[in-house]
Order: structure tokens, then sequence, then C-alpha cells
């Protein structure tokens, strides 16, 4: 399953738009590389995100074939670090993010 796409299902980001653009801009990361927004994605794989003031680290658990409900969107995926940094100016604010 594509990165921005899976983002979109686990409720990680709002938008699969946003998801693409944070990838183009470099604050996605799969396995401690950089990542595409169609870089393709395994159960098990580490996805560190930087948006806005927030760093989160995730293991992907699950690629659901169809969107899950929002209530059970959450077993896509294990929080490994979250980090909230104090506020800057980015062009991503929290609100992109679930």
């Amino acid at each position: 399953m594509r990165l921005d796409k899976w983002l979109k299902l686990s409720r990680v980001i709002k938008r699969r738009t946003v998801a693409q653009m944070a990838c183009d801009q470099g604050r996605v990361f799969v396995n401690e590389r950089t990542a595409k927004s169609s870089t393709t994605l395994h159960i098990g794989d580490k996805i560190h995100i930087e948006l806005g003031n927030r760093a989160l680290t995730i293991s992907v658990a699950e690629l659901p074939e169809k969107a899950p409900p929002a209530q059970e969107a959450a077993r896509l995926y294990t929080v490994i670090e979250e980090i909230r940094r104090p506020r800057d100016d980015n062009a991503f604010k929290d609100e992109d993010w679930d």
C-alpha cells in the first residue's frame, strides 16, 4: 500500500494531499530513509513524521484493504515515540494531524 494512502486511512494525517506534501518536503521517513508518497509500506515498517511542532514515530501494524471505521483506525499502527516541540511558524498546523 502507498505511504500517502496509508497515512490517510490510519488517520495519522487527515488528508492525502497533506501526506503527499509532507513527503515532498522531506518530512516523512520510512525505516530511517526519506520517503516519497508512493513508497510501498509493509507490516513492521517504522515511519517517522515531522509536522509543525510534532514529531511522531510509529510502526505499521496492519495494511487495510479498505478504510476502517474511525474508532478502529488506531489499530493500524503502534506509537513508538511522540514529541511536541515549542510552536514555530511552519506550513503545517496541528489540525493537519488526527
